[in-house]
């Protein structure tokens, strides 16, 4: 039985982290600033065409991963659904993008690299929400079955489905309070995020208390675990040092000791589920063996 609570517990605790990480990625993603609903009308026809240019590449970078197996209509669903949803990984091109005031116009620039997401990530993610609307499944549809072009694609989402860039945009009027700066994220940042973002949708522990970025790598909520039973390892104790071992062990980046954390928790519930098994296999032949005597000495005094 104190086996069958390890192992339990053990998986509670896989689950825990994982719905930690989630956490962190949505905190994350709510420290930038607000969409700036005025400015949309100036960028959106931009937006558009930006959108169909990333559905048109990611549905085609796709294919190529899954050859030679063909991209299915529920595939392009997926990335159409997610492509102005910032927390998913299909809108990551967003993130490159500075919107810039030239004379009585915004011009979408992009990046070299991903910057912070600010006021003006939110003012593109909300045009591109406008413009995709409900239209996620049609355009879906129409890339599955017409395999067009790209400037067949930004036809139909742009001008026949949502109308983004059927009339000229207006101009900006004078006054317009500038957008802030464009922040480049580092290397190191912009890869935990993607890791994060990755990592969603993983099954979770509703209810788990959030944690920042910087709680989580110092192994906030990861208290090693009384260390009352046999020689097994104590997972949470493992995940704790695996996260907080940032001095003591400079080879390892942070993304390594997350893996290597998460792959040894696996690896210690594997070990106690065989045991657990094991056992439970051992009482059912003893269980049995039992039951067939019974039912041979019953045998026996009838007869």
């Amino acid at each position: 039985m104190a086996s069958l609570n390890k192992t339990v517990i053990s998986i509670t605790l896989i689950i825990c982290l994982l719905q930690i990480v989630n956490n962190c990625l949505a905190l994350n993603n709510n420290k930038g600033g607000i969409a700036r609903k005025e400015d949309i009308p100036f960028i959106k026809c931009q937006v558009c065409e930006k959108l169909a240019k990333e559905l048109y590449e990611q549905v085609k970078d796709k294919q190529l991963k899954i050859s030679p197996k063909k991209i299915t209509e529920y595939d392009i669903i997926e990335i159409s659904e997610n492509a102005c949803n910032l927390k998913k990984q299909e809108a990551d091109w967003m993130l490159k993008i500075d919107i810039v005031e030239k004379g009585d116009r915004l011009e979408l620039v992009e990046q070299d690299s991903e910057g912070q997401c600010g006021s003006e990530c939110k003012t593109i993610e909300r045009a591109c929400q406008q413009v995709i609307g409900y239209y996620d499944t049609d355009v879906a549809e129409y890339i599955y079955k017409k395999k067009p072009q790209l400037s067949s694609l930004v036809n139909y989402l742009c001008k026949d489905l949502s109308e983004a860039c059927s009339t000229k945009p207006p101009p900006v009027p004078k006054g317009r309070a500038p957008g802030e700066p464009f922040v480049a994220k580092s290397a190191k940042e912009a890869e935990m995020e993607k890791m994060l973002k990755s990592m969603e949708g993983m099954p979770g522990a509703p209810g788990m208390k959030m944690y920042s970025r910087e709680e989580l790598m110092a192994g906030k909520g990861l208290d090693d675990e009384d260390e009352d039973e046999d020689d097994e390892p104590s997972i949470p104790s493992n995940l704790g040092k695996v996260l907080r071992e940032t001095q003591s062990n400079k080879k390892l980046d942070w993304k390594e000791k997350i893996t290597k954390g998460i792959k040894d928790a696996g690896e210690a519930t594997k070990k106690h589920a065989n045991k657990m098994a094991f056992k439970v296999q051992k009482w059912w032949k003893a269980k049995k063996a039992s039951f067939t005597q019974q039912k041979s000495k019953s045998g026996k005094q009838e007869l």
